[in-house]
């Protein structure tokens, strides 16, 4: 099946749906309200579990209704968490705004007890780390225990990614643990500078990747697809009219992080990763939009 671990948050998505943002200081009355799970690391775990692979989760919560949600979508996911709670800290909670006519979102997050993650727990997690064959991480924990995750599995020879999400300026000495990293185009241009529009500069901002140390870049790019280095353009794809992309995002990880475990190649592994991709923007909210694998094996044909 192949081993995933995923160090990352989980978080309560609280997502109101209205046909704009209010400006400061205004009210609106939104079209509707949602409460599910969320959180980069939770949701990409549930991606790549629910397109095949064994999935350990590496995490924080707090001891409340929240961490109570977290346990259940990974115990019905099939995940195995590996969590610290802290009594006097909380799980995580993130305020989504979703545009009702284009289904594009803005998020807020609090990480709460995830906040505090360290390189101690990471080393806790050690052997975890080192029985995976791909290692993934994001950046709503602290940096340092991402790097220290990363270290851990770059001496094990296990693969690692790096989603740089939220956009942050990242040191090369991170970035050179990294078999891949998969910034989309905003998060791309706050790592080397360049601009990605389209093939051509997905290509500029790779080499520029690849000279701060990244071993293999891979672009997410929105309708367009996903620009894997020495390879190109991998077309997005369709699966139906959008709904929401909250989690695009983290169901590509996920299903590239999935698939890469299972054997497949860099270039088969983003092609599946972009039906994961495609199928999830056409459902509402972040882990309940996650596909199953035998759903992407019938998009793709």
């Amino acid at each position: 099946m192949g081993r995933v671990a995923v160090l990352g948050v989980f978080v309560a998505d609280l997502a109101f749906r209205a046909d704009r943002m209010p400006v400061m200081g205004e009210t609106l009355l939104g079209r509707s309200f949602a409460m599910n799970p969320g959180g980069k690391g939770s949701n990409q775990a549930v991606a790549a579990a629910r397109m095949g692979a064994e999935v350990d989760m590496i995490t924080r919560l707090g001891q409340d209704d929240f961490a109570q949600m977290a346990f259940a979508l990974w115990q019905e996911a099939g995940i195995t968490p590996h969590v610290t709670q802290d009594p006097d800290s909380y799980t995580g909670a993130a305020h989504i705004f979703i545009d009702a006519s284009s289904g594009d979102n803005a998020i807020i997050i609090a990480p709460g007890a995830a906040a505090e993650i360290t390189p101690e727990d990471l080393e806790n997690n050690r052997a975890v780390i080192k029985s995976a064959r791909v290692f993934m991480t994001q950046l709503e924990q602290p940096l340092d225990a991402a790097m220290h995750g990363l270290q851990i599995a770059r001496d094990a020879g296990v693969t690692t990614i790096l989603n740089p999400a939220p956009a942050a300026e990242l040191p090369w000495e991170m970035l050179a643990l990294c078999d891949y990293v998969t910034p989309n185009e905003t998060e791309t241009h706050s790592l080397c500078g360049v601009e990605v529009t389209d093939a051509a500069s997905a290509q500029t901002a790779c080499d520029a990747l690849k000279n701060l140390g990244v071993a293999r870049p891979l672009i997410t790019m929105g309708a367009q697809g996903a620009y894997l280095d020495g390879v190109g353009l991998v077309p997005a794809v369709t699966a139906g009219d959008v709904v929401e992309t909250t989690g695009a995002g983290d169901a590509f990880n996920g299903g590239f992080a999935s698939c890469l475990a299972r054997g497949m190649s860099p270039e088969e592994a983003v092609r599946m990763a972009c039906a994961v991709a495609g199928l999830s923007v056409t459902r509402a909210g972040a882990a309940p939009s996650m596909p199953m694998r035998d759903e992407v094996l019938a998009l793709l044909g």
